[in-house]
């Protein structure tokens, strides 16, 4: 894995496709906020991006597209969205594709919110071609099944039913269901064994039967691990914001890459993301804000 002090333009010729998860963005951490839009000027800087990827848990909490959606013209001007919306506008405008996949954070989301940015809400597990190799994409909390009770909220939580029933009681109502849902995940987060909130085992392997690896985030343990002989999963970072007590605090994230060769001329076609010199790496980073 390697380390840069800043994101990820010390290669820029080389990075075709970017992967992140677990921003948990939120007006409470506007630090978050500054380090997503420095992310998206360093992917305007990279002549060879061809898609962006958010897999999942953007936002610490999502309570319906209509939370930004029904603002007047002025409430929108004065969001703190509003920003991160134009830059990804206008990353897309650039060509890059914007590929936005839900979290266990976030499963309200909606296409009507991506389209304001010309972004994709897409489904997991999500078959990515790296190279000569495929790659699974997905958030990664279906992979922690040694937690049989957040499993069965998870089923509760993704029918189209339950969604559909609170995406119809008011923004009020919401906001407080989404607060006791979050204090009683954190009380019963606090009394689980740490390998029950990981992935399981057995669930990855059968995950990665017709892959040629994994690529996941959700469990903020970022790491390449062996499934097989043959076989990889990688895990993303969530975006942590550390030395909180010093004038400059920082922001460390793990991210993913795809990138081509060094020497096949500094870049693909515009159509070919899956060239044989392709490749897969994680970077780390942190950044002063």
């Amino acid at each position: 894995m390697q380390r840069f002090d800043h994101l990820i333009t010390t290669r820029p010729h080389q990075v075709r496709q970017v992967m992140i998860s677990d921003l948990h963005l939120s007006p409470q951490e506007p630090a978050l906020e500054q380090a997503f839009l420095a992310l998206l000027d360093d992917c305007l800087a990279l002549p060879a991006l061809k898609r962006l990827f958010i897999l999942g848990d953007w936002f610490e909490v999502w309570l319906g597209d209509d939370t930004y959606l029904s603002l007047s013209e002025n409430e929108q001007i004065a969001h703190w969205l509003t920003p991160l919306i134009a830059k990804l506008k206008q990353l897309r405008i650039n060509g890059c594709e914007i590929l936005v996949m839900h979290g266990n954070r976030d499963f309200l989301l909606g296409q009507p919110f991506c389209n304001l940015f010309g972004g994709e809400l897409i489904s997991e597990p999500y078959t990515l071609p790296v190279g000569q190799q495929t790659y699974r994409l997905e958030h990664g909390d279906a992979l922690c099944t040694d937690d049989k009770k957040y499993q069965l909220f998870r089923k509760i939580m993704r029918n189209r039913l339950t969604q559909w029933y609170l995406l119809n009681k008011s923004l009020e109502k919401r906001l407080a269901i989404a607060d006791n849902m979050r204090k009683r995940s954190q009380q019963n987060n606090a009394n689980k064994a740490a390998y029950i909130m990981d992935v399981n085992d057995e669930t990855v392997r059968q995950a990665i039967t017709t892959s040629d690896a994994l690529l996941h985030g959700h469990t903020h343990r970022p790491d390449i691990h062996h499934v097989t002989a043959d076989k990889k999963r990688y895990v993303l970072g969530d975006w942590r914001l550390l030395d909180t007590d010093t004038r400059q605090p920082k922001v460390s994230a793990v991210i993913g890459a795809v990138t081509d060769d060094e020497h096949s001329n500094d870049g693909f076609s515009s159509n070919d993301l899956s060239n044989n010199d392709a490749g897969f790496e994680l970077f780390e980073f942190t950044m002063l804000v």
